[in-house]
């Protein structure tokens, strides 16, 4: 008896650090950023991790929904149990009910053993039903019905099973409007949506692009076994003013794509390859307040390099020109990604004080490993 409770205590142990572990890696150390927006986010993750209530979590395609997903269950009571994620968009209609609660055997032609739902893969953990809005209106129904009572009966099966499970689900799509237009269920957008965690766009958290960016950068250099390390200051610009309609998603694939072509340790503007859509394509996509936005960058970064062109660097010198305090120059400055030591050959001594900041050291130079 006494070496079995000293072995249970040992798995325990090890269960604990095991959790500990996970928490670290696939909580909140997994959303990269320092941004205001993003900080929010992770307040928010905190503090609904610790409710035993449903999440409904919103963004657009690519801004990391199921990460925040993995956050919020990884720092629950439930961090011992299984993550479960589930494409609701990928599953045929007819195969919806069969893939969530299984089904007996011999419930229909095929079905020669026994099959656990999703459901019960998810027992004592977490549910995440990502693109939520994909689901079509008859199976909204038996999901409804199983997020009322946390019941549900398998295919071929006359007893109910209770589900101890915890639901998360994810959408890109505006269900309030689907809601109004009938491909929707009322009831059910209400059961979801218990709490709601919206995910900023990058556009809203450009100042994060660099830290991003580093943080794949030696993710996938060590996984490709090539050594780049750093963004030049001409390619970072480049790439923080691109729009990313792709989100993380889209900049992470980018930046892969530029590790495998670099010819050397820095990657340079050319090894930079975005697209380019045209201006009514944009318009059209945008709308009246993206066309204004754009504008509105285009003619910043256009007055900010002939101004600090014609001040070679000194930025006391050019905020004094535009009438803008250093402060808020420099707050310009960083958000189009320029550095005043491109325009001349000022130091920043000469400049006036610089607000600090945790990126500028990605901002104003290499982005380069801890």
């Amino acid at each position: 008896m006494k070496y079995r409770a000293v072995d249970q205590k040992s798995q325990q142990e090890g269960c604990r650090t095991t959790i500990e572990t996970l928490r670290k890696k696939a909580g909140l150390g997994c959303i990269v950023g320092r941004s205001k927006a993003i900080e929010g986010v992770r307040r928010q993750i905190e503090m609904l991790s610790g409710y035993r209530i449903g999440v409904l979590i919103c963004g657009e395609t690519g801004t990391g929904k199921e990460l925040a997903a993995r956050a919020i269950h990884y720092l629950s009571e439930r961090a011992g149990g299984p993550f479960i994620p589930v494409n609701c968009g990928a599953i045929p209609e007819n195969l919806f009910e069969n893939e969530l609660f299984g089904h007996m055997r011999g419930a229909f032609t095929d079905a020669r053993v026994l099959q656990i739902g999703l459901v019960q893969e998810a027992k004592g953990g977490t549910l995440f039903l990502d693109e939520i809005g994909a689901i079509s209106v008859c199976n909204q129904v038996k999901l409804l019905r199983f997020l009322q009572d946390n019941e549900y009966k398998r295919l071929g099966d006359a007893r109910p099973h209770k589900a101890n499970v915890r639901i998360v689900a994810a959408t890109n799509r505006d269900l309030p409007t689907l809601v109004k237009e009938g491909s929707f269920r009322e009831d059910l957008y209400y059961r979801l949506d218990v709490a709601s965690l919206r995910i900023p766009s990058l556009r809203e958290r450009t100042e994060d692009i660099p830290l991003l960016i580093e943080h794949f950068l030696r993710k996938y250099s060590a996984e490709y076994g090539k050594i780049v390390e750093a963004v030049s200051c001409d390619a970072m610009r480049e790439l923080l003013q691109y729009s990313w309609p792709g989100n993380i998603r889209e900049l992470e694939n980018k930046v892969q794509n530029m590790i495998l072509t670099a010819s050397g340790p820095v990657i340079e503007i050319a090894d930079i390859h975005l697209p380019r859509p045209c201006a009514a394509e944009a318009i059209e996509t945008d709308g009246f307040a993206g066309a204004k936005r754009r504008m509105v960058e285009s003619f910043e970064r256009d007055y900010l390099t002939q101004l600090l062109t014609r001040h070679r660097g000194d930025v006391a010198g050019a905020a004094r020109e535009a009438r803008k305090s250093r402060t808020g120059l420099w707050n310009l400055i960083r958000k189009h990604g320029f550095s005043p030591r491109d325009f001349g050959d000022h130091h920043l001594s000469h400049m006036g004080p610089e607000p600090v900041t945790p990126t500028d050291s990605a901002r104003h130079g290499n982005v380069t490993r801890e």
